[in-house]
């Protein structure tokens, strides 16, 4: 036993040891001291606690720690920060022992950093995004707490095989959906590819072994095809004797997933698996533009480009502070190949995003202060949509998650000031983000001189002019073309205060009317008549359609208010009223099976899926509708009734972000093809004559597959089916696109949603 506590003892140290190498190979200033204060105050903290893998719960500070050092590049308060992050909330100790201990400034990231209860959504809420917001609302302060939590979640995410199945599909879920997005617009690129990777790992760890099995089975090939597109390129460089690096980046796992998905093509349809990328060491660091296009050139020379696809993020980079020149050539195999050109300080800002902008940061320079005020700009919308936060969970999270990409076009206004927003942006948008005053009053807009709607999309390098109305009020309707957060926030703002003007007006109408009436009269048993009447849930909702004349209180109301309305909707409630409060034992019988049928679900263990039996246990999500096989995840409802999902399932996938708790892990069981499920398959091709037949043979005579219904299209020789069936499993599914093209006319067979 002492042995193993040694050997304990000499990991821990041993870890920590590596943190301070690190730190003080960086370029920060050495302040040992504090660091090593913080660690063995947490050491101390933590004592005896382990995680659930087993392993002493200091290790993951430690851990955080370097990861906010070493890969993201923070100094010595950060690192404070990162060690102590887990202290007040799992100890006895306080914020204020911190601030006492360390500062106020170290006490203000571990608290922005500390797990909260309660909140502004109210009893029922989602306790994920009350904690997020929190994040949000230090980050908004001080940018370091977002970069610390983004070391904890990765570190969570590279431990994750040691929790159960329900907590891993809660924490990839709210990683893809939140944490990743949120790497990317803080230019974070290699973290945030690396929880994309991690997350799909844990949602669909059978396609993730799949492709990663791949990507290995042709690495050979692409590394001979690398070699001979980048010897022409190496020997013109080393002629000109430029410093630099040249290598392949291998697409990730998961956007190659995600290409798939959305082109429907297989693995071996996807021809830009990697990017070449040339690093160079500018000879002066006011020339590294200039050299960038240099190197373009002598490129173009070899190889010739897509004019379509080049990318200019020098002159104008990315919101997120990333700078580079892309562009697209065909190599000699004739495929086309993408080459990224970024000097090392831009390459190093790409991979780190703006903790990497400090490091570079050197008084007045022009580029630092652009990314700074892009990051600036991005900090005061994230502060305007926290203070006023959309009153349910999920939309707030939706709102946050709007403004979280990086923007991607430039728009002008008629004086030429440039403004920068995402891609769909609308002049709605534009509108807004001049003035919300201007927003509110819109009515139309020219975009280069030319009268559009308020739904037109924007371009980059538009020119566009708002033309306003004192008349014009909010519409309910803008929120269907709205995109960016801050124009969200402000429109909901908007018509929140004008429902409230034409609640309160009708209120006053019905009061009005009530004082009217002769004799006593029961307010509230009115309002509540009127309530089942018009189908209103609220009352603020019954007085809204008063106010906004939907509904006419006059004489005629009094057959509602004295019961002698014939609506089908009264005469089925109150019948169904008087059977709901007479006691009546067969009732109670009921009411018994019921609860025996819900009983409380364990979130830690595997809930399991038997097709044919879908029960009061279970239900079939309709968004995305699950078939036998796929990777699945359940939901439990307020009634303890669980809803399955796929895993990748948009709704779920918000799910996962705000009520990660009541997820729970499932399983398919007893697939013995008694139940059809549906499901649609597209197929592209050569349109010739018999190869419909020849399509309906295989599904409904080889397989003896049920087709709902087919549609085909034909276009210049070429044709594109829809197919309806009826299927007991996702293998069927498989198997029928395999078959379908092995047809000769058939290119392509794939399911989709």
């Amino acid at each position: 036993m002492p042995n193993s506590k040694i050997s304990e003892e000499e990991l821990i140290e041993g870890e920590f040891q590596k943190l301070l190498s690190e730190y003080l190979a960086s370029n920060h200033r050495k302040r040992t001291e504090i660091i090593e204060r913080a660690y063995r105050f947490a050491k101390e903290a933590h004592q005896g606690v382990l995680r659930q893998s087993g392993e002493p719960y200091i290790l993951h500070p430690i851990a955080v720690a370097r990861i906010v050092c070493k890969e993201i590049g923070l100094g010595s308060t950060s690192i404070c920060a990162a060690l102590l992050h887990d202290v007040v909330e799992d100890t006895e100790y306080t914020i204020e022992d911190i601030e006492n201990l360390f500062g106020k400034k170290i006490a203000q990231l571990v608290d922005g950093l500390t797990k909260i209860a309660g909140g502004i959504f109210g009893d029922k809420a989602s306790e994920q995004a009350e904690n997020f917001r929190k994040l949000l609302i230090t980050m908004s302060e001080d940018i370091r707490v977002i970069l610390i939590k983004m070391a904890d979640r990765l570190h969570n995410m590279r431990t994750l095989s040691s929790l159960f199945k329900g907590k891993q599909h809660k924490i990839a879920g709210e990683t893809l959906y939140i944490y990743a997005p949120l790497a990317h617009r803080l230019g974070l690129f290699a973290i945030k590819t690396e929880l994309e990777d991690l997350s799909f790992k844990y949602e669909n760890p059978e396609i993730y072994d799949e492709i990663k099995q791949k990507i290995a089975a042709s690495e050979s090939v692409r590394e001979t095809e690398f070699n001979n597109f980048s010897v022409p390129i190496v020997k013109k460089l080393n002629e000109l004797g430029i410093s630099y690096e040249i290598k392949a980046r291998i697409k990730s796992i998961y956007s190659i997933w995600k290409k798939m998905e959305n082109k429907h093509i297989p693995f071996e349809e996807v021809y830009d698996l990697y990017a070449v990328r040339i690093i160079f060491d500018p000879k002066r660091e006011e020339d590294e533009k200039r050299e960038c296009w240099e190197i373009y050139s002598i490129i173009t020379d070899i190889y010739r480009p897509h004019p379509d696809r080049i990318r200019d993020w020098i002159s104008r980079p990315k919101a997120n502070g990333y700078q580079a020149l892309h562009l697209t050539v065909m190599g000699s195999d004739g495929n086309w190949v993408e080459v990224q050109i970024r000097s090392k300080k831009m390459d190093e800002i790409a991979e780190r995003g703006f903790a990497a902008h400090w490091k570079y940061k050197t008084g007045e320079s022009t580029d630092n202060s652009e990314s700074e005020n892009e990051l600036d700009t991005w900090l005061k919308t994230i502060k305007e949509i926290l203070e006023n936060p959309e009153p349910n969970a999920l939309d707030f999270l939706d709102t946050i998650k709007l403004n979280l990409y990086a923007s991607e076009i430039f728009v002008f206004t008629p004086k030429g000031e440039i403004k920068t927003f995402p891609k769909d942006a609308t002049a709605l948008d534009f509108a807004f983000t001049l003035h919300s005053d201007i927003g509110y009053h819109c009515i139309a807009a020219k975009v280069n001189h030319k009268l559009v709607p308020l739904s037109h999309q924007l371009q980059s390098g538009d020119q566009v002019e708002i033309l306003t109305s004192k008349s014009q009020r909010p519409k309910q309707e803008w929120i269907n073309f709205i995109t960016t957060a801050k124009s969200k926030t402000r429109l909901i703002a908007a018509l929140r205060k004008d429902r409230k003007n034409i609640a309160t007006k009708g209120e006053e109408i019905f009061n009005a009317f009530i004082e009217a009436q002769n004799g006593n009269i029961d307010t509230e048993a009115i309002i509540e008549k009127l309530i089942v009447h018009y189908e209103t849930i609220r009352r603020d909702e019954l007085f809204f359609l008063i106010g906004n004349g939907d509904i006419t209180i006059d004489s005629n109301i009094l057959k509602v208010i004295e019961g002698k309305d014939d609506n089908i909707i009264i005469r089925y409630l109150k019948k169904n009223f008087t059977s709901l409060t007479t006691p009546n034992k067969n009732n109670e019988k009921e009411k018994e099976k019921e609860e025996d049928d819900n009983e409380f679900i364990d979130r830690t263990s595997i809930f399991y899926i038997r097709p044919e039996e879908e029960t009061k246990r279970y239900t079939f999500a309709p968004c995305c509708n699950p078939i036998p096989g796929e990777e699945v995840v359940g939901y439990v409802n307020d009634n303890e009734t669980v809803t399955i999902h796929k895993v990748d399932c948009p709704v779920a996938t918000r799910l996962k972000s705000s009520f990660g708790e009541r997820l729970v892990a499932a399983r398919w069981i007893d697939v013995n093809g008694k139940k059809s499920f549906s499901a649609t398959i597209e197929i592209n091709g050569i349109d010739t004559v018999g190869v419909l037949n020849h399509i309906t043979q295989i599904i409904s005579r080889d397989m003896a597959i049920n087709i709902r219904s087919i549609t085909i299209e034909t276009k210049d020789g070429l044709f594109t089916g829809k197919l309806s069936i009826m299927v007991s499993d996702v293998k069927k599914i498989t198997t029928l696109c395999s078959s379908l093209k092995k047809i000769a006319e058939v290119k392509s067979a794939t399911r989709i949603e």
